[in-house]
């Protein structure tokens, strides 16, 4: 089959793309080699028929942000976004629990004496959201159009997140809240850049809260593909590609994979240089990722976390980067940072009734083998006393099951590459088009490319709006 633009992967990214695409008139077939669409919006009974558990990404504070997103307007679809009450709450050893708020006054309410340190920090760039959003969520590398607003995020964001939560705070509630949030840099707590992770994620929830989608992550990508066919666009499951030259004749060809792969489909048409950068590309860790059907709610000890669609586990800021800093020495941290997921008490359509679903991950040295079950079971045993006896079935992945699911999850890193200050400002490499090769109709559009993770489409729009602009350009 022929078209103006071939897309390979059918991620948020590649059906992104595929949309800006159609909508500006051309002809767009998206091929996709599992016999699902989604990439890491999938959603599949992993424990027991009737509990609907994400693969993947379960919450979208930037999705539900993404300036894409909103123009997209995808409820036209049928997707529906849940706002729990609370956006995140972060349990801790005296038996209660920070919780992020939506509300700045209310988030801030319970840090105690770092309210109005909160408040300072956060709030300049939540009410400046617009403009931060249209510079942060596009390549670093141009000149930003906001400036000053970029510099109320960048100057202490370059910082690492251990270093400005000492400074910014004094107290151990705000300093394990920031800690939590910084840790979805995948990265030692030290590092530089890590702060502006934290900053980010604070902002994006008292915009956009951090919902998630009524049935499951998978409707993000349905609602994404919906509108693809409602603007001409078709999509093949079921179709690897394991070279460009398999496919028909295209004006272009938009790619949803990462550096490795790219190397692999069209390797042939693409510079020795060219090559060797994509050969140079840094994975970051891996994930570890268990699935529970259960009965009842997990029995927190801080009943606040009932209110929080998330749970971060880790305790105080020291506890969060050592166990960080020892999956950047290579081993598997003794007492694992958790993200974990409780979308059923807000989400009847995820488990039978009375029953609930429980997503848990962890961060693991890249493509480890080791078995973190026992670890993360026994944090969550520590703030919720009793989790162990109200678990009905479990799914166990490791990182290599993380990367058979998704392949563009290699060695388990679910974020498109090594959070690393170079690379992450200039992923995947350095040039002033992140998105264009160096060959004219061939275009990277995965999470490997600015912004970067996370499920919010800007890495397609941004790829599809470089092709409009070179091999599409009239």
């Amino acid at each position: 089959m022929s078209a103006d633009a071939l897309v390979v992967g059918s991620g948020p990214n590649g059906l992104s793309a595929a949309i800006e695409l159609a909508r500006s008139g051309h002809s767009v077939t998206v091929y996709e080699a599992n016999d699902t669409i989604g990439g890491g919006c999938r959603s599949a009974e992993l424990t027991l028929p009737g509990f609907v558990h994400d693969l993947c990404s379960a919450f979208h504070p930037l999705g539900a942000a993404s300036p894409f997103f909103c123009e997209l307007d995808l409820s036209r679809e049928g997707l529906e976004w849940i706002e729990p009450p609370a956006a995140l709450a972060h349990p801790l050893d005296d038996g209660t629990a920070v919780v992020l708020e939506r509300s700045i006054e209310a988030t801030a309410a319970n840090l105690g004496p770092d309210a109005r340190a909160y408040r300072r920090l956060v709030a300049p760039l939540v009410s400046e959201w617009d403009d931060l959003a249209g510079d942060a969520l596009g390549p670093l590398v141009r000149l930003p159009r906001h400036p000053l607003v970029m510099a109320r995020l960048g100057l202490p964001g370059v910082l690492p997140a251990r270093l400005l939560a000492r400074i910014a705070f004094s107290g151990v509630r705000a300093r394990a809240l920031f800690a939590g949030l910084a840790a979805h840099s995948v990265l030692p707590l030290d590092a530089p850049l890590t702060a502006s992770f934290a900053l980010v994620f604070a902002v994006a929830t008292h915009v956009a809260n951090w919902p998630f989608p009524r049935g499951g992550s998978q409707r993000i990508a349905d609602a994404l593909a919906a509108r693809l066919r409602s603007l001409g666009g078709t999509i093949e499951t079921g179709r690897r590609v394991s070279n460009l030259d398999e496919l028909g004749h295209a004006r272009a060809y938009l790619c949803d994979v990462t550096p490795r792969q790219l190397d692999e489909i069209a390797g042939a048409r693409l510079s020795e240089r060219y090559r060797g950068q994509l050969r140079s590309f840094r994975y970051g860790p891996g994930v570890f990722k268990l699935d529970y059907a259960i009965d009842g709610p997990i029995p927190w000890r801080a009943n606040e976390c009932l209110r929080a669609g998330t749970v971060h586990l880790g305790g105080t800021l020291e506890e969060i980067a050592e166990g960080e800093a020892q999956i950047a020495r290579g081993r598997a941290a003794e007492r694992p940072f958790m993200l974990v997921g409780q979308q059923s008490l807000f989400d009847q359509s995820r488990a039978p009734a009375g029953k609930h679903t429980v997503w848990a991950y962890c961060h693991v040295p890249k493509a480890s083998t080791f078995d973190m079950t026992a670890r993360m079971e026994a944090q969550i045993e520590r703030f919720a006393p009793g989790f162990r006896d109200r678990v009905l079935a479990r799914s166990v992945m490791g990182p290599a099951e993380i990367q058979s699911h998704n392949e563009n999850y290699i060695g388990g890193d679910i974020g498109g590459g090594a959070n690393t200050m170079f690379q992450f400002l200039t992923r995947p490499f350095f040039r002033l088009d992140p998105y264009a090769t160096s060959a004219r109709d061939i275009y990277l559009c995965s999470s490997s490319t600015p912004p970067g993770g996370g499920v919010h489409g800007m890495c397609g729009y941004h790829a599809a709006r470089s092709a409009l602009r070179g091999a599409l350009r009239a």
